[in-house]
């Protein structure tokens, strides 16, 4: 079953942060993750980081391994 995050905050602005702060596009990127299993195109990947679209949990594990950060990164300042 695949869940989503319902999307009432936005979470794009700290996907984009963390992509350009390990200097990855968003096509390596999402290479990547279809490496490791997730079926992800470049331009859902784009429409996660513009708040168009929600973010499956299993892509948001996977990012979390790729930048090897806390789910706090994620989240960070979305309670302001």
């Amino acid at each position: 079953m695949e869940q989503k995050l319902r999307r009432d905050r936005n979470m794009g602005e700290n996907l984009k942060a963390l992509r350009e702060q390990y200097g990855i596009s968003q096509e390596k990127l999402c290479t990547e993750l279809q490496r490791r299993g997730c079926d992800i195109g470049r331009t859902t990947y784009a429409k996660y980081e513009s708040c168009e679209l929600n973010i499956r949990i299993s892509v948001l594990i996977e990012l979390k391994k790729i930048y090897n950060c806390s789910y706090d990164a994620f989240f960070e300042n979305l309670d302001q």
